[in-house]
């Protein structure tokens, strides 16, 4: 699939970084992929066995190494075949890590309980190879107050865990969410476009972040993507992949995205819900409109999806 041109009336944001994007396009730029979740439950397209057969496939035709796969414990007993789904992941050369046993808000949680729930995952994690010391937040919430954030990071540290910071935020979670819908709707879908769709959205998004990057760091740093292990990403893993390499990406493990000097940066602000660039972004006096891809939007997400034919009108029949 060729890389899309911008359609007219594209958000400002998503054209300006493509813009700055092209700017730099000749210096060397890379960027890891990495899984919240893992193993999810059945999707509408693939049973979770079904996605790790196709994610491992399609990640080995698009010569993707050492990806991370970030572990929701509560989920290796409640899934079908979980603990097997992660083995093939193992297998296959990728890695896992801690990111939580239940998945809980930090700002909805005391420090002491969310940390004690870090380590029954750390328990459930035992039984398995290539786990590596990285805890990733969910929701990447670091919670609402600088002492909650503070006191889970000295946590952290004392069990020799590395937060495994993103630096490319996306709502891929929301298309999977809008394919959910489309699919119990009964509106037929168009697979090819459902891919472009997918492609493009998170290619523009970590375009608009490594816009964003230069802006504040004056270079581009080792990127890692946040995804999640759904069946969007099993089934157009291999097409992101190469539309990335066709824009001048390459594609590295998570442990080499995490050498990266912001790996050793932490920004003393709460606002870190879009990741590591963004947060230092922000704390350097940044405001927050503008350390937000457009593509984070439900609204401009479901209007997208409409307009390429994904979802109804509304209002209309089907």
């Amino acid at each position: 699939m060729a890389r899309r041109v911008l359609r007219a009336g594209a958000v400002a944001g998503v054209a300006f970084a493509w813009l700055a994007g092209a700017l730099w396009a000749d210096e060397t730029r890379r960027i890891a992929f990495s899984f919240d979740d893992a193993p999810r439950a059945d999707g509408p397209l693939l049973s979770g066995t079904e996605r790790a057969e196709t994610l491992v496939s399609g990640m080995v035709r698009a010569g993707i190494d050492g990806a991370a796969f970030f572990v929701l414990t509560q989920s290796i007993d409640q899934q079908r075949d979980g603990a097997a789904r992660l083995r093939a992941y193992v297998e296959a050369g990728h890695v896992l890590a801690n990111h939580t046993h239940t998945h809980p808000w930090l700002r909805d949680t005391d420090p002491a309980a969310y940390l004690a729930d870090i380590d029954r995952a750390t328990e459930m994690l035992d039984g398995f190879d290539n786990v590596v010391p990285y805890f990733r937040y969910p929701y990447l919430d670091e919670g609402d107050t600088r002492d909650k954030r503070l006191a889970v990071v000295a946590g952290l540290e004392a069990r020799g865990l590395q937060n495994a910071y993103v630096t490319v935020d996306t709502y891929d979670w929301y298309m999977q969410a809008l394919v959910n819908e489309a699919v119990e709707a009964g509106h037929p879908l168009d697979m090819d476009r459902l891919r472009d769709t997918y492609v493009e959205v998170l290619v523009e998004t970590v375009e608009f972040y490594d816009a964003l990057a230069v802006e504040t760091l004056g270079r581009h740093p080792d990127h890692v993507l946040l995804l999640h292990e759904n069946d969007l990403a099993a089934l157009f893993v291999e097409n992101l992949a190469r539309v990335l390499r066709e824009d001048g990406w390459d594609i590295i493990p998570a442990a080499e995205a995490y050498t990266d000097a912001i790996a050793e940066t932490r920004p003393d602000t709460q606002f870190n819900g879009q990741g590591r660039v963004a947060a230092i972004a922000h704390a350097g006096g940044a405001s927050p409109r503008k350390l937000v891809s457009p593509w984070e939007d439900e609204a401009n997400l479901m209007a997208r999806f409409v307009a390429n034919g994904l979802l109804p009108e509304e209002g209309s029949s089907q």
